[in-house]
């Protein structure tokens, strides 16, 4: 908590820094002078913003990650199930692997082979991607036990009308349903270490799997859940087809997005457009989504008034502002160029949801590349759009 605190006031401190740079260098803008050393030392100042916020998520992060054998007590099958999966990734010695983890009861383990990942070790690889994954921090994320998931929408609404108390009640519309399904792919990985890491007691085999794994998981999902294609991946949030017309009469699955003036720029005015495009009731848990070169632009701008959009926390745990709501730094998002979509805002939870397959499993190879020992490890996963009324884009002019 100290240094949090110590991270709040130096980014207080830089946040200052920056304005009275910026303030400066637009009033000798207006005077039509440009001192290209104090540009410089706006941008310093604003890199020094940014820098310190990742620092600021990371020990949020860090200290809101879950403790390995944290919780409840573990059955004698679960212990046993997860003796048996260190001896095998150390030894190779499958002997009575696959009963115990019927045991213990883990899903998600094939016929084409592999041993399912035990339970603790399974939600240690999803936390560290939850860590490094913007879209799983900001959206909705459920865990199946097969591939057949699907959720019931409501598309059309219940309609209703005024009656007199003695006039008779006329039959009113049905909700119109949709069934969606998520679009799900495999995600694999194959970290390798040598039969001599393997061999020493002291080396930790299961913290070693778990960070290789899952950060290359996360780095091929948190692509697919912003810009993935729905072929054998998650659809992304950006290949859902876009559309300017209002959430009244703009088709079921079609977002909306709205158009910036500029090729390469954004103005306060698009950026008040687009959060008062949103529905008053979503709004209120709405975030901003941009990368780190879109969010040093955004930072510069101003309102009316001369205040800055952008505001940095005030307090522990309480995250920067833009126009009031929380930013969600995720660089798998476009920058601002023509016909790209740069800037999202929108309630995340309700618009996208990211559907687990549960059960995470793994093949052991000593032979291919000795005398490395390869983990095959393999993780069903989709994606899906939801709610196409809760995300807004806006999208830079041509």
């Amino acid at each position: 908590m100290d240094a949090l605190k110590e991270l709040l006031q130096k980014q207080k401190t830089a946040f200052a820094a920056f304005k009275e740079a910026n303030d400066e260098r637009l009033t000798q803008l207006e005077k039509g002078k440009s001192d290209p050393v104090l540009a410089q030392k706006v941008d310093k100042a604003n890199d020094d913003i940014g820098t310190i916020q990742k620092q600021m998520d990371e020990l949020q992060a860090k200290m809101n990650r879950p403790q390995r054998g944290a919780g409840s007590e573990k059955s004698q099958d679960v212990l046993d199930h997860e003796d048996a999966y260190v001896k095998f990734m150390r030894k190779g010695s499958a002997d009575g692997l696959a009963g115990l983890e019927e045991k213990a009861m883990n899903v998600g383990t094939d016929a084409d082979g592999g041993y399912a990942v035990p339970e603790e070790l399974d939600r240690n690889i999803l936390s560290l991607m939850k860590d490094d994954s913007p879209m799983r921090q900001e959206c909705e994320v459920v865990a199946v036990g097969n591939s057949e998931y699907k959720k019931l929408v409501d598309v059309g609404g219940i309609s209703s009308g005024w009656v007199g108390e003695p006039v008779p009640r006329p039959e009113t519309d049905t909700p119109s349903l949709a069934a969606i399904a998520p679009f799900m792919g495999e995600l694999y990985a194959n970290p390798a270490a040598t039969q001599k890491m393997l061999d020493d007691s002291f080396f930790d085999v299961e913290a070693f799997l778990a960070n290789a794994v899952a950060q290359k998981f996360a780095e091929d999902e948190a692509a697919a859940f912003i810009s993935g294609d729905g072929s054998d991946k998650p659809k992304g949030i950006l290949n859902y087809a876009s559309a300017t017309t209002a959430d009244s009469v703009r088709a079921f699955g079609t977002l909306q997005h709205l158009l910036a003036a500029g090729v390469a720029a954004v103005t306060g005015d698009e950026l008040i457009s687009i959060v008062y495009s949103l529905k008053k009731a979503m709004r209120k848990n709405a975030k901003w989504m941009m990368n780190s070169l879109t969010m040093s632009t955004v930072r510069k701008l101003k309102d009316s008034d001369g205040d800055y959009l952008w505001a940095p926390g005030l307090k522990d745990g309480q995250p920067a502002t833009l126009l009031g709501h929380g930013i969600a730094e995720n660089e798998d998002m476009a920058d601002l160029a023509a016909n790209a979509v740069g800037i999202m805002f929108g309630n995340f939870k309700r618009g996208y949801i990211i559907v687990d397959r549960m059960g995470t499993r793994t093949l052991r190879d000593p032979y291919t590349n000795k005398p490395y020992v390869h983990f095959y490890t393999t993780k069903r996963v989709g994606g899906m759009l939801q709610d196409s009324q809760a995300i807004k884009l806006l999208k830079q002019a041509a």
